[in-house]
């Protein structure tokens, strides 16, 4: 609670004025009850009120300080801008899917993800082409890319069960996504 004599020149005060704060220009004081008010408001328009001591519940000294500070936990701040770089990395570098992943794509591949598939709306494919033409390494380039950028919430990865014997998904998995089934 605010008494009357905690008013004095340029102290911000909410409560004089509905919804909004108000300085304190100058004080006069009339009888121990009543005080002349003189303030600016947010608009920097002059004002003059009569304050008596019944108000003192309804008033309310706003502390200023500085609309930033600096006591921050400097570990926090260096992951979090971090981790904003990170999810905007594929903006600063368009095959960010080729340069972090543990294969070397042909030139028809990275064609293929990078100016057929990616830029389609919606991205629902079904990725089929000759044996031998690197559909593995265009799938998983384009799960890559999607969930580097945030957006891949599902797929269905569909494979032969001669493709899963030989090792061939454990290769997607750990060389090309890095995925978890």
């Amino acid at each position: 609670m605010v008494r009357l004599e905690d008013l004095v020149r340029g102290t911000t005060v909410k409560g004089i004025l509905p919804n909004h704060h108000v300085v304190i220009v100058d004080v006069t004081q009339h009888s121990d009850d009543v005080i002349e008010l003189v303030y600016k408001d947010a608009s920097g328009n002059l004002g003059n009120e009569l304050v008596l001591r019944d108000r003192e519940p309804d008033l309310e000294i706003v502390t200023t300080g500085q609309p930033w500070s600096f006591d921050g936990d400097g570990a926090m701040l260096r992951l979090v801008s971090e981790a904003h770089r990170i999810r905007l990395a594929h903006l600063f570098d368009p095959l960010l899917a080729v340069h972090t992943s543990l294969v070397e794509p042909l030139p028809h591949q990275i064609t293929a993800v990078y100016g057929e598939m990616i830029p389609r709306q919606p991205l629902r494919f079904l990725l089929a082409d000759d044996p031998g033409a690197g559909k593995t390494i265009m799938a998983g380039l384009l799960m890559r890319e999607l969930l580097i950028r945030g957006d891949l919430h599902r797929c269905l990865v569909v494979c032969l069960v001669v493709w899963r014997l030989n090792g061939r998904m454990s290769y997607f998995r750990n060389s090309i996504c890095r995925l978890r089934f």
